[in-house]
């Protein structure tokens, strides 16, 4: 908090009228417990709604110009006395770090309480014996061990105190009497030295930090135009820009802030012109003087045509060959249409049985009825797989797939699985050998699976002559499996049917959030993880932890500014940990929030409490027969897969579900 720590004493008194509550506090306090209610000689006690003229509530904590305390019921006798005092703990409350961002606001309460901590020693001061100001004693005033029967007095040789005079003879020792004056003129001496000290002290404090204020404006998300102040920026001042977390100075001259170092941003760029420094500075020369650059670009379209042009060294020594082409260029057109060498499918004059070098992916194919196929099986093997993650609206996958395995495949011999759905030929095109288009374009994200089969005649023989085979067929509903030594075929039952039922769910977190405050135009605003005043989305069963500074507590409500709104506190699911740190769990169905400082009015913002979506799946068996799955359960499926059993789901780190047997 900041507040301004007025010149006043910080004790007040008064003579109650009958029946008198309310009591001004003149000077300023920063909390409740800082304050001390005295009727007469009796302590009074607070509570925030006082039921007894015993107990007093407060007002006006951490405020300019202090607030009031309030009796309870019936208040004050007429002429009881009413004393207020401020006891502020002499403690330091705040350890500033040796780096990072400078707290102004806590520097600032820092600087307020030491003020206030004066003030108290000069009250105290003001109420004990003193020397006076101009007393020429200067002895120690330091008390000697205690002596029953005796009187406090100085020694003979006045440079000290002791306890040697008998007490009986006190009121008939008029010696004694003015020697106990004297000792009480030079403790209010040294009392009025020790407050005009600390009164020094005070302005000294108050001076620095005026001058410190007006040079570093702290942090803000733009350029300031007056200090806080509100008065000229001078010349040299500093402040912590937010956006571009750079540090700025305020050039006069100019009237203008200047970086101090240059954005990340910015130190890339300018890297990369100091990397670049020889070729700029050759471009350059090509502009200016010569102007080469603006001739070559009028020659682009003769440069293109000379660029294409292979072998022009040679041409005039194959006169004679170039005159044999050109009497049979129909045959050689003929041949070009035929035979063609290219990177991937040619589309235009095509005929069954031409063929293309496929120099992508190194094969020879021949166009058949079905389109492009390679003249040998383009699959080494029985099939290959590929896998492809879509852009948004993308209908062409070719090239390279996620696995950096580049798609070729024999047309007509391919199956192709969006999201794991297996798509009619109707839905894709798939004849070039080299590319699938969809019909329709994939959505972001979807994956698109291509199974490649390759292209072969198997001999007819039968099982019982395969190696490692039982010599005679199985029983029926068997199949071949690997033998308990893993060295041979053996018949078994094959694994029985499985239903697998999925549901997604939500599966809750816990995050934890810094709270710092920070002045912003004079007055202090709650930042959520350096952003000031952010609007919140505190999903439905989440926890959220929320770290903030003890003078600022940290609350909730349905009433944006909470009790400063005329509100009150939300607590459904809220739990105070400490003075610095609260816990919410976020009710199903809780309503739109509000979180609030219960010190300071205007410093929270809003936080909504939306229904999550789905971010986990679990699934359930029928177990190899062995469990049922009820109707009801099979209802609730998100979704259901009939399969073998031995399967086991999980969920990769792109969201999509993994099958492992």
């Amino acid at each position: 908090m900041s507040i301004i720590i007025s010149d006043v004493e910080p004790r007040v008194q008064y003579t109650a009228t009958a029946g008198q509550t309310s009591f001004t506090v003149g000077f300023e306090f920063f909390d409740n417990a800082d304050l001390k209610v005295f009727n007469g000689t009796s302590l009074l006690t607070f509570s925030a709604s006082p039921t007894n003229a015993s107990q007093y509530s407060v007002s006006g904590a951490g405020q300019t110009g202090g607030g009031s305390i309030t009796l309870g019921s019936p208040g004050a006798t007429v002429n009881d006395v009413i004393t207020i005092s401020r006891d502020l703990a002499i403690a330091r409350s705040t350890d500033f770090p040796t780096s990072g961002a400078f707290q102004i606001a806590s520097l600032n309460t820092e600087l307020d309480k030491i003020i206030a901590m004066a003030q108290q020693l000069e009250r105290d001061q003001k109420l004990s014996p003193r020397v006076a100001t101009t007393s020429s004693s200067s002895f120690n005033l330091t008390f000697p061990d205690m002596v029953a029967g005796k009187v406090l007095s100085a020694n003979s040789g006045g440079t000290g105190l002791e306890f040697t005079i008998d007490a009986s003879g006190l009121l008939t020792s008029a010696a004694n009497a003015a020697t106990s004056e004297t000792n009480a003129g030079n403790s209010a001496t040294a009392a009025a030295g020790s407050a005009t000290a600390a009164e020094n002290a005070k302005n000294a404090a108050e001076a620095a930090l005026d001058t410190f204020d007006d040079d570093f404006l702290g942090s803000k998300s733009s350029d300031p135009s007056v200090d806080n102040d509100g008065a000229t920026l001078a010349d040299g001042a500093l402040y912590f820009n937010t956006s571009d977390n750079v540090m700025k100075v305020y050039d006069l001259g100019n009237t203008q802030w200047k970086q101090l170092v240059p954005t990340t941003s910015q130190q890339t760029n300018i890297d990369a012109a100091v990397s670049n420094a020889t070729n700029i500075n050759n471009v350059a020369g090509q502009i200016s003087p010569t102007n080469n650059i603006s001739t070559v670009a009028g020659l682009s379209s003769s440069i293109s045509t000379l660029a294409s042009m292979s072998g022009l060294s040679t041409l005039a020594g194959s006169a004679t060959a170039v005159t044999t082409v050109a009497n049979n260029l129909t045959a050689v057109n003929n041949f070009a249409d035929v035979y063609r060498i290219a990177s991937s499918a040619p589309t235009s004059s095509l005929n069954a049985g031409d063929l293309y070098f496929d120099t992508t992916a190194d094969e020879l194919k021949v166009y058949k009825s079905g389109g492009w196929a390679a003249a040998g099986s383009t699959v080494n093997g029985t099939s290959n797989r590929f896998e492809y993650t879509a852009t948004a609206n993308q209908t062409t996958f070719t090239g390279a797939d996620s696995n950096s395995k580049t798609l070729a495949y024999d047309a007509g011999f391919i199956d192709v699985y969006l999201n794991g759905v297996k798509l009619a030929n109707s839905d894709y095109t798939a004849t070039s050998g080299s590319s699938v288009v969809l019909a329709s374009g994939a959505a972001l994200n979807d994956i698109l699976m291509i199974v490649a089969y390759g292209t072969f005649q198997l001999a007819n023989i039968s099982i019982n002559d395969l190696t490692d085979t039982p010599a005679s067929i199985g029983s029926a509903g068997q199949a071949l499996v690997v033998n308990s030594s893993a060295n041979a075929l053996v018949y078994s039952n094959a694994s029985s049917a499985e239903v697998y039922g999925f549901e997604q769910y939500y599966n809750p977190s816990t995050l934890v959030r810094t709270v710092t405050v920070a002045s912003v135009g004079g007055s202090n605003k709650y930042f959520i993880d350096g952003v000031q005043q952010d609007t919140l989305d505190l999903y439905e069963g989440n926890t959220y932890i929320f770290n903030y500074p003890s003078g600022h507590p940290f609350k909730f409500s349905t009433t944006s500014d909470g009790t400063h709104g005329s509100g009150s506190e939300y607590t459904t699911g809220v739990t105070h940990n400490s003075s610095t740190q609260v816990t919410i769990v976020v009710a199903n169905g809780a309503p739109t929030l509000y979180y609030y400082c219960a010190s300071h009015s205007a410093m929270g913002g809003q936080a909504n409490t939306p229904t999550p979506g789905s971010n986990a799946v679990r699934y359930i068996t029928t177990n190899q027969g062995v469990d049922n799955i009820t109707e009801s359960q099979y209802a609730n499926f998100d979704d259901v897969l009939f399969s073998a059993s031995g399967f086991v789901f999980s969920v990769n780190s792109n969201g999509n579900l993994i099958a492992t047997i």
